[in-house]
C-alpha cells in the first residue's frame, strides 16, 4: 500500500543521556571463559579518537572491527545503543510503563525475535563472527564499567541485530496502519489517530543526496553529497578498518555494526527515504466456525491463527494479548466491519548481509551485487565510486504485483490474484546509471527528475513502484546542481547548503497580491503594510539576520497541512502540485488573516515583528535529553536554516516550546559528507553538535557552532592523518 506508515517512537527522540531506571534484571555475571575470550580480541583492535572525538578503529579482522566499534559507541551513549535494541524487542514499558504497552504490542506483532535467533544459527560462518563480536564488545564494556546501569538490557545477544531487515532501526514497514488502530482492536475501544494541533508539523525525517559525475566536476573525479535528515544525535561518525579490506568511514546509527550512510575508498553510498509500496493491507472475511475464527480464502475456509503475546511492565506487571493472523500477515485493524491484515517484512537476514557487503564493495559491479540481495525495504541509494560511476537505485525490495488492482489502497485478500509474486529484479525497478546529465539528486521526492533529460520515465514504470511525487527539495536541488558545473567538495558542499526557500515563490506573491485587493480603508491594510513592505523586497533566501525569513515562515505555517506533506498516497497532488493549488483556491483573507496573525504573535512574544531569523531560530545541546528543556537564558547559536519543508537543502527543523520564545533545533541535517574519489580519497563532514553523548566530553558540543553555520572539519581517512592528529590511543577496555 502505497501510503505507508513508518513507525518512529518518541522513545527515538526522547532518549536518556544517564539512565537512572533501577535495571529489572541483575547483570548476568560473564563466565571466565568469555571474559577471556573479550580481553583476547580486545588485544586485537585499536582505538585512536581523533581531535573530535571520533573514533578510528582498527582490527586485526572485520570481526575484531566490529568488536572495538561497538565498544567505541558504549563509551560515547551506551544509552542510546541500549534504548535502540530495547525498542526493537517491543520492550518499551518495561521502562516508560503502561503508555508504551500498544506501542510494543505493534511492534511485536511485525519483528519477530524467534526468527531473529533461528536466522542468527543458519547465518553463514563469517556473518556469525560479526554478531558474535557486536554482543561480546557491548558485554565487555558493560562489564568493564559496571558503573554504567543499563535500563533493561543487562546482556546483549548475538540475534540482536537481525531484528531490522535494512539498518533502518527506527524504521517499521505498516503500510498505513497506525498504533492507534491496533489499540482499538486490541481493545474494542475507539481511538481516534493523533491529529495536528494546528497547521503541520515539520518533517523530521528525509534525505538529500547527490551524486556528480566526472564531467561536471573540476578534478575529473566524481563526487558523492551524503546528507541525512534524522533527529539530532540519532548517529555518530566512525571509522572502521580491519585487515581483512575493510575500510569505511561514515555514519552509523546507534548500535549498527556496520557503517550505514557513507564511503570506503573505492565507492560510497547514500539512502534516501522513499515512498515505493513496500507493504499491503489485506482485507479479510472472517468468521466464526464451531467456535474458531476462519477467513475465506480462494473459496475455502481456513482458520485463523491466534498467538499469545506476553507483553511486561515497569512495575512487574504484564498483560497478555491473544493475537491473530492470517497468511498474509498479522491482523492489526478493523475497517468497516473487516479484519485487515498487513504484509509487510520488518527483518530479514539478507538485509544485514547486504547492509555489510556493501561496506566493502570495490566499486559499481561489486555493489550492484549487493543491491541484487533485494532487503533494503526503506531507502533509495545514491551512489559514486572511483572509476566515475554514478548511479541511483529508487527503492530495492519491490514486491512483484498484479497490475490489475489499486496497491495505493486495501486489496481483497480473499483471492490469491492479490498475492505478492517474489521480487521485482533490480533492473526492473527504477534506477539510472551514469546519466549523460551527469549529476544525480534525490531528496525523498520523485525519481523521475533525479538527472534533468536523463531521468527515468514515469510511464515506464507501474504506479506501485514510484508513487513519490516532487516537493521543493527536489525542485530546489536540480536546479543548483544543472545549472553548474566544475564542482570541487567547496562548491558541492556550497550547493548543498543553498538556501533557497522555493516554496515561498509561489506563496509570497499570493499574499502580495492578496493584500493589493483588500479593501482600502480596512484597518488590516495599514496594519501589514510595513511588514508586507518586507516580503515583498525579499528573495527567498534564509538568512541569519532576515526579518522576512521570520515572517514567512512563521505565517506558512499557518496555512493548509497540505503544504508540508511530502510522502503522498498515489494520485494525490504532491506538494508542489498541492501548494499551486492552495494559492490558486485561497480567498484573500485565507493568506491575510493568518499573516495579521504572525505579525500580532511576535509582538507579544518578542515586543516588535521585525525579528531577525536568526535571533529567533537558535541551536542548543541538552544536557538533559528529556523533551521540553530548551532555555532561552542559556548559551545558544543563531541558525539561518529552516526546515526543508520550504525548500531549504540544510534542512532544519525547529520549534518553540511551552517554555522559551525561541525556537530550537530538534532535528534536520546529521552527518553530512562530500566526498571525492580518486587514487587518493578526500573528504569533509560535519555532525550536529558532537560526537559524545557525554556532556562532560569535549566532544559533546565542540561541533555546535560549525554546524550552525555551516563550517565542515576535513576527514581524517589514512591512518597516518588519524594519528598525526590522535587525542587518545587505547585498546578496548583500558
Amino acid at each position: 500500500m502505497t501510503s505507508r506508515f513508518i513507525y518512529k517512537s518518541a522513545a527515538t527522540i526522547r532518549l536518556f543521556l544517564f539512565l537512572w531506571c533501577v535495571p529489572i534484571l541483575a547483570l548476568a555475571s560473564p563466565t571466565p571463559a568469555e571474559i577471556g575470550r573479550w580481553e583476547k580480541q580486545a588485544a586485537n583492535v585499536t582505538i585512536i579518537r581523533d581531535n573530535w572525538g571520533i573514533p578510528h578503529i582498527y582490527g586485526k579482522t572485520d570481526a575484531d572491527a566490529v568488536f572495538g566499534l561497538m565498544y567505541a559507541q558504549c563509551e560515547d551513549d551506551f544509552a542510546r545503543v541500549e534504548m535502540n535494541y530495547i525498542e526493537k524487542l517491543g520492550r518499551k514499558a518495561e521502562v516508560y510503563g503502561e503508555k508504551e504497552l500498544y506501542n510494543d504490542l505493534y511492534v511485536r506483532l511485525v519483528i519477530d525475535s524467534a526468527g531473529a535467533r533461528a536466522d542468527y544459527e543458519k547465518s553463514p560462518a563469517w556473518l556469525k563472527k560479526l554478531l558474535l563480536a557486536f554482543a561480546d564488545g557491548i558485554n565487555f564494556y558493560l562489564y568493564k564499567n559496571p558503573r554504567v546501569k543499563p535500563a533493561l538490557l543487562t546482556r546483549f545477544e548475538p540475534w540482536f541485530p537481525l531484528l531490522w531487515t535494512d539498518g533502518s532501526i527506527g524504521a517499521i514497514n505498516t503500510a498505513d496502519v497506525t498504533p492507534e488502530e491496533l489499540k482499538s482492536f486490541y481493545t474494542g475501544t475507539s481511538y481516534p489517530v493523533v491529529q495536528r494541533a494546528s497547521g503541520f508539523d515539520e518533517h523530521t525525517s528525509g534525505s538529500n543526496g547527490f551524486a556528480l559525475a566526472p564531467q561536471r566536476t573540476a578534478s575529473g573525479k566524481s563526487i558523492l553529497y551524503i546528507n541525512p535528515h534524522v533527529t539530532f544525535y540519532f548517529r555518530p561518525e566512525v571509522h572502521m578498518v580491519s585487515e581483512e579490506g575493510l575500510n569505511a568511514y561514515g555514519a552509523v546509527t546507534w548500535g549498527q555494526f556496520f557503517v550505514y550512510q557513507g564511503f570506503n575508498e573505492h565507492c560510497g553510498w547514500m539512502h534516501t527515504s522513499c515512498n515505493v509500496d513496500v507493504a499491503d493491507v489485506y482485507r479479510e472475511k472472517v468468521s466464526r466456525q464451531n467456535g474458531k475464527l476462519v477467513y475465506a480464502y480462494n473459496g475455502k475456509q481456513r482458520a485463523v491463527a491466534e498467538r499469545k503475546v506476553t507483553v511486561r511492565m515497569k512495575d512487574g506487571g504484564s498483560k497478555v494479548f491473544t493475537t491473530y493472523a492470517t497468511h498474509h500477515g498479522p491482523v492489526m485493524a478493523v475497517r468497516e466491519g473487516e479484519y485487515v491484515t498487513v504484509k509487510s517484512v520488518n527483518r530479514s537476514l539478507n538485509g544485514l548481509l547486504q547492509s555489510w557487503l556493501r561496506t566493502k564493495a570495490r566499486g559499481l559491479e561489486d555493489f550492484k551485487k549487493t543491491m541484487d540481495y533485494r532487503s533494503n525495504a526503506s531507502n533509495n541509494t545514491v551512489y559514486a565510486d572511483r572509476f566515475g560511476n554514478i548511479a541511483y537505485w529508487h527503492g530495492n525490495f519491490v514486491p512483484l504485483r498484479d497490475r490489475q488492482f489499486d496497491w495505493s489502497k486495501p486489496v481483497d485478500g480473499t483471492t490469491a490474484a492479490t498475492e505478492w509474486k517474489g521480487l521485482h529484479p533490480v533492473s526492473e525497478t527504477v534506477h539510472v546509471i551514469n546519466p549523460a546529465d551527469g549529476w544525480i539528486q534525490n531528496c525523498n521526492s520523485t525519481p523521475f527528475t533525479v538527472s534533468g533529460n536523463s531521468s527515468p520515465k514515469k510511464e515506464n514504470y507501474p504506479a506501485y513502484m514510484a508513487p513519490d511525487g516532487e516537493n521543493f527539495r527536489g525542485v530546489n536541488a536540480a536546479r543548483v546542481l544543472s545549472r553548474a558545473s566544475g564542482f570541487t567538495i567547496e562548491s558541492t558542499i556550497k550547493a548543498g547548503y543553498d538556501r533557497y526557500l522555493a516554496a515561498f515563490e509561489v506563496l509570497v506573491p499570493a499574499l502580495l497580491n492578496a493584500y493589493e485587493s483588500w479593501p482600502v480603508n480596512d484597518s488590516l491594510k495599514s496594519r501589514l503594510a510595513e511588514p508586507l513592505a518586507v516580503m515583498r523586497s525579499w528573495d527567498y533566501y534564509a538568512t541569519e539576520h532576515s526579518v522576512a525569513t521570520t515572517l514567512a515562515i512563521e505565517w506558512a505555517q499557518k496555512l493548509s497541512s497540505n503544504l508540508g506533506k511530502v510522502y503522498i498516497e498515489e494520485g494525490e497532488d504532491d506538494q508542489v502540485q498541492a501548494t499551486k493549488r492552495f494559492v490558486a483556491g485561497a480567498a484573500p483573507a485565507d493568506l491575510l488573516v493568518p499573516f495579521d496573525r504572525t505579525v500580532t504573535e511576535l509582538k507579544k512574544t518578542f515586543g516588535s515583528w521585525g525579528m531577525a531569523w536568526g535571533d529567533v531560530n537558535r541551536f542548543q545541546r541538552l544536557t538533559n535529553q528529556l523533551e521540553n528543556q530548551y532555555d532561552d537564558n542559556k548559551p545558544s547559536y543563531p541558525v539561518a536554516f529552516a526546515s526543508s519543508t520550504w525548500g531549504m537543502l540544510p534542512s532544519y527543523n525547529s520549534r518553540a516550546y511551552a517554555n522559551t520564545k525561541k525556537r530550537y533545533g530538534v532535528s534536520g541535517n546529521s552527518f553530512v559528507c562530500a566526498v571525492e574519489f580518486g587514487d587518493r580519497l578526500k573528504a569533509r563532514s560535519l555532525l550536529a553538535g558532537g560526537n559524545s553523548g557525554n556532556p562532560n566530553s569535549p566532544h559533546f558540543f565542540d561541533q555546535g557552532k560549525m554546524y550552525a553555520t555551516g563550517s565542515f572539519k576535513e576527514v581524517l581517512f589514512y591512518r597516518e592523518e588519524v594519528e598525526k592528529n590522535a587525542e587518545r590511543t587505547y585498546r578496548p577496555g583500558e
